[in-house]
């Protein structure tokens, strides 16, 4: 039978790194839901604009600055929310950077710059919103993973194990939520999207490989932040545990991580057209 969806109109949500791409588009989904969004980024100007967009909706939208892979950070957002749209109902952890480079390739403060916006990043939000969340019996943290973290490949190490720990993070505060009873009050879903257009650095290389690895652009899911943004919502107001966008590639990812490494292996080689080349970037 299908799953009655929850309103969640009137409801404040936080999207981290909300000024652009995917961020931007969750904003105006879920205005279009009714909710009022705090929108956080480390640009500001991109924030206020999506901030003003909002507003055209109905709702209310506040911009911040926000380093979310900075644990005081984090806190001072919390308060600077809560005394402008009120306590946070929607956490929706969208903060990224991609950097396609291999584990020896870039600084070591490039790596742990990766890590701490993509991954430590959520602890901290968590952290921070979940209590308030329990107290008023009441909230949904929504997780913005990746393929990756069902697909690794080389030369994205540092992304790619960002994001197989927010899938871990996700499960693990599934898992504890229940522990503690508050499963029907408090819901998790955990995003793995294929390929977004936002991404210029993931479409360059895309066309590099066409060349450099003999490969087509073709052969990957390539989505709009639009439709990635809608398909999240969309799952969220179901409660679903886990998101794929495209909804095939769940069943491809349970099948794919039981084949046999050397199996797995050729997969990938075939989809990517044999070895790939360096491409480094910074984040």
């Amino acid at each position: 039978m299908p799953t009655k969806k929850k309103s969640i109109h009137g409801q404040t949500a936080l999207v981290t790194g909300g000024g652009n791409g995917l961020g931007r588009a969750l904003c105006l989904r879920l205005a279009a839901e009714g909710c009022h969004v705090a929108v956080a980024d480390i640009d500001m100007a991109a924030a206020q604009r999506t901030a003003a967009d909002l507003r055209k909706h109905g709702v209310k939208s506040e911009a911040f600055l926000a380093d979310v892979g900075n644990y005081e950070q984090v806190v001072r957002l919390k308060n600077e929310v809560e005394n402008a749209l009120g306590p946070v109902d929607i956490l929706v952890n969208n903060a990224g950077l991609l950097a396609i480079a291999s584990l020896t390739e870039g600084k070591p403060s490039d790596i742990e710059r990766i890590i701490n916006v993509n991954l430590t990043s959520h602890f901290w939000t968590i952290r921070a919103f979940k209590p308030g969340m329990i107290t008023r019996q009441r909230g949904h943290i929504v997780g913005i993973a990746s393929i990756a973290a069902h697909f690794p490949v080389g030369r994205f190490i540092p992304y790619t194990v960002t994001k197989y720990g927010i899938r871990a993070l996700m499960e693990s505060l599934n898992s504890e939520l229940r522990m503690d009873g508050l499963h029907e009050t408090l819901h998790t879903t955990c995003v793995y999207p294929a390929l977004i257009a936002t991404r210029q650095q993931f479409m360059d290389l895309l066309d590099k490989l066409k060349y450099v690895a003999n490969i087509n652009k073709n052969r990957f899911y390539v989505f709009t932040p639009d439709h990635v943004a809608d398909e999240v919502v969309k799952g969220m107001l179901i409660n679903k545990r886990e998101v794929f966008v495209p909804s095939i590639l769940g069943l491809v990812c349970k099948q794919f991580e039981n084949l046999p490494s050397g199996l797995r292996h050729l997969m990938l080689s075939t989809i990517l057209g044999g070895k790939l080349p360096h491409f480094t970037g910074k984040p």
